[in-house]
């Protein structure tokens, strides 16, 4: 128990170390970390992101965030920027160094060529007072007070605070360009996140039939309906083909115990008057919203005024968006 409880105990004072730091870095967000979005905002070239150790893996973090949300981003690892990989900046590019000391021999060596092939650089430093943060054009304040493993050597609350200036960055961005859902969807094409943000209610709608019975249509008719459409439910019309309501197996079960001539029972008579409906070009997740607000399985799918056939909580389920 006393090894379980040092163990809890440990990983508190990690999470209340790392907040801690979060905390005191959002208090110094200042104008040169405005003054770095405008200028990245205002540019024509690309963020090009670079460090060594774990630096260079928050640097890849970054990267994956900024390009996922409308930012072209690069990473260059700081040790082969000295042996090629220069050649990827151009001249408008924006060069971000992420360093905790700002002073590793990589740093010192790779600050005066960025500056002699004319591209800006911003630092993301844990050091104000370092050889980067004295040489870059913008620096992006990460200090922190200690490191949360116990030698206070191995890079956890830095890093920390590095990733999140780093989104804190990228978000920024994001915002001024007004990227939309809609443009995330272009860059998550894939698995059930990019459905949430691309797949429409058409896109499923097609793949049921279409159950609908008449106003007046009686009781077998309406079984049958339901039956063979195996969609739990149909959809009830007017004269002129307008969507009047819905009838459900629910509705059968309620009818059988409010009605003692079932043989006089019209669609009319059973129905859900006003059914819940959703536009074809709709998301396919708004569906699913709604019909959790509304604790329904089903939704009338409309286009143009038309039924264009119905949209169940199984459809969204086998999609994965569920």
């Amino acid at each position: 128990m006393k090894l379980i409880k040092n163990i809890r105990n440990s990983a508190i004072k990690v999470l209340q170390s790392e907040a801690e730091a979060l905390q005191s870095i959002s208090e110094r967000i200042n104008g040169d970390f405005e003054a770095c979005v405008e200028a990245i905002l205002e540019s024509k070239g690309r963020v090009v992101i670079t460090g060594v150790g774990k630096s260079a893996i928050v640097a890849q973090k970054i990267v994956a965030t900024l390009n996922s949300t409308g930012t072209p981003a690069l990473f260059m690892h700081a040790a082969d920027a000295i042996h090629g990989d220069l050649g990827m900046i151009q001249r408008e590019d924006f060069v971000i160094c992420i360093s905790k000391s700002g002073n590793t021999p990589e740093i010192k060596v790779l600050v005066p060529l960025l500056k002699r092939l004319g591209s800006k650089l911003i630092a993301l430093v844990s050091n104000t007072q370092s050889y980067l943060a004295e040489h870059a054009d913008f620096v992006l304040d990460a200090t922190i007070k200690e490191e949360a493993c116990p030698n206070n050597l191995a890079p956890t609350t830095s890093t920390t605070v590095h990733m999140a200036l780093g989104d804190a960055l990228a978000v920024c961005l994001l915002e001024a360009k007004g990227f939309s859902s809609e443009d995330f969807a272009k860059y998550h094409p894939g698995g059930a996140l990019g459905k949430q943000l691309y797949l429409t209610v058409a896109d499923v709608v097609p793949k049921n039939t279409i159950p609908v019975v008449s106003h007046d249509s009686a009781l077998a008719e309406i079984i049958v309906e339901i039956s063979s459409k195996r969609l739990g439910a149909t959809a009830v019309t007017g004269e002129e083909g307008q969507l009047l309501g819905i009838i459900t197996d629910g509705d059968l079960r309620r009818m059988l115990q409010n009605h003692s001539d079932i043989t006089k029972v019209k669609a009319q008579d059973i129905m859900t008057a006003n059914p819940k409906t959703i536009d074809v070009q709709e998301y396919a997740i708004r569906a699913l919203n709604r019909m959790k607000e509304y604790n329904i399985t089903q939704l009338v799918a409309m286009d143009n005024g038309n039924i264009a056939g119905f949209i169940h909580i199984h459809d969204l389920m086998k999609e994965g968006i569920v």
